[in-house]
């Protein structure tokens, strides 16, 4: 169930108690509309730690790019809180067109990692990500599990390729040197992660 607070002051108080609890770190603003994200639970944390960990190592300390677990995306530098997302992992590369400022980054991640959750609206976040330039964006949906990349084709995100454990197929990055794909798991499918040089392969 949604809920729409019409009442300046009762939205004031409710962003505040969530700013105080901890839980506005995954909220985000949509054009001004403040949007109060679901809380990850326990396996969406360890997936993005395990996620950064292998892309820190992967990108951060050859020295490629800087990996962050979640960081505001802005398409403005001026007021930059009236729109912005929350990608669950954003990729920069040296060189790349986004611009780092103190609070967010004006610009798209080369590379992005969302995770779905109950009651989430990650697809509806791809207007935004095209607009801002994100060159790559990975969708992780865990009912049923599936990995789906997409790829930004002149002014799109288009997808080009989606894997899941009945259908394994390889995505392969053009941005990251890696290449992904579901295998089964207990008690979850795993995602494996592998060196497109073949020299290392990490589960997540």
């Amino acid at each position: 169930m949604s809920v729409l607070v019409l009442d300046p002051a009762e939205s004031e108080k409710l962003k505040a108690q969530r700013i105080e609890a901890g839980s506005a770190r995954w909220d985000e603003v949509w054009d001004g509309v403040y949007v109060m994200s679901p809380l990850p639970n326990v396996e969406h944390q360890a997936l993005v730690a395990r996620l950064v960990f292998i892309l820190q190592t992967v990108i951060g300390e050859p020295g490629m790019g800087t990996v962050f677990p979640g960081v505001n995306v802005s398409d403005r530098d001026d007021d930059w809180s009236h729109n912005y997302r929350c990608p669950d992992v954003a990729v920069f590369l040296r060189g790349g067109a986004a611009k780092r400022r103190e609070a967010h980054w004006r610009g798209g991640p080369d590379f992005a990692v969302e995770i779905a959750s109950p009651y989430d609206r990650v697809r509806e976040k791809l207007p935004f990500y095209e607009s801002v330039g994100t060159r790559e964006l990975l969708i992780i949906d865990r009912d049923p599990w599936a990995l789906e990349l997409y790829r930004l084709d002149g002014d799109a995100l288009r997808s080009v390729g989606r894997a899941t454990v009945e259908r394994p197929v390889e995505l392969a990055s053009a941005v990251v040197p890696l290449t992904l794909r579901l295998v089964p798991g207990d008690p979850r499918p795993q995602i494996d992660l592998a060196r497109q040089d073949g020299q290392g392969s990490w589960l997540a």
